[in-house]
């Protein structure tokens, strides 16, 4: 038996037992059911809860007689099992990415609550990159938008993780810190740690004049579009500085 490595974030690519079969699943609304599958592959998912996530608007009169056609040709295709729930049953050791990324943010966050900086780094980076590719662009059925909103948060908090893990790694990863922070900056602008995290690294590059232009910068935004000013975490950052 081959490797079976489903690539959902993107461009859909399923290898399975060594068999690629994406280009084989039965066209849009084959694709979204074969994802919806693989996305909630550990448990059973009701045949009442795949017509609505398959076609969320306009179904077909038939639809029952869809569903059941679009079931048979996944079935060649993978294994599934049941009838009134349905379950795809991949092969052990399978890699899902967006499995892959939860499980990387994970391994991230323990790591970084002992900060070991060489052991955030690498998982941080996986979570990032196929969270980075999104999520079934061009549909919006409500379990997408779900799935989504939910790799949205995993890449925010993913570079938010580079970030630190490559600023107390130091030297060249200061790049990589600075290019994480900025996205970040750009994605979220009101998060402000990721304001801060670009402060201590413009810092640690030795530009200090930039670092409080970039808290200006935050205390602009946040004055004129909320009438806020950044948190004492964040004023905290701003007084080392000026120190």
């Amino acid at each position: 038996m081959g490797e079976t490595r489903i690539q959902l974030c993107g461009r859909v690519v399923a290898v399975v037992d060594g068999a690629r079969v994406e280009q084989d699943l039965p066209g849009r609304q084959g694709r979204l059911l074969f994802v919806h599958l693989v996305a909630n592959r550990l448990r059973a998912v009701p045949r009442r809860d795949l017509e609505p996530a398959i076609w969320p608007e306009d179904a077909p009169g038939s639809v029952d007689s869809a569903l059941s056609a679009l079931l048979s040709k996944l079935r060649r295709l993978v294994t599934l099992e049941g009838r009134t729930e349905v379950r795809v049953v991949l092969p052990t050791g399978a890699w899902i990415d967006l499995e892959a990324a939860a499980e990387g943010l994970h391994r991230a966050e323990s790591a970084s609550a002992r900060r070991a900086w060489t052991d955030v780094w690498g998982p941080a980076r996986v979570a990032q990159h196929i969270a980075a590719r999104g999520f079934l662009a061009g549909e919006d059925a409500p379990w997408v938008v779900e799935i989504r909103n939910r790799l949205e948060g995993i890449h925010l908090s993913s570079l938010e993780l580079v970030a630190e893990a490559s600023l107390g790694i130091g030297g060249g990863e200061l790049d990589t810190a600075e290019r994480a922070t900025r996205i970040l900056v750009v994605r979220a602008p009101f998060r402000e740690s990721g304001h801060r995290l670009l402060m201590q690294v413009l810092d640690a590059r030795g530009n200090r004049a930039e670092a409080l232009q970039a808290y200006e910068e935050l205390r602009t935004l946040l004055r004129h579009e909320l009438g806020a000013s950044p948190s004492p975490a964040t004023q905290e950052v701003h007084r080392r500085l000026l120190a």
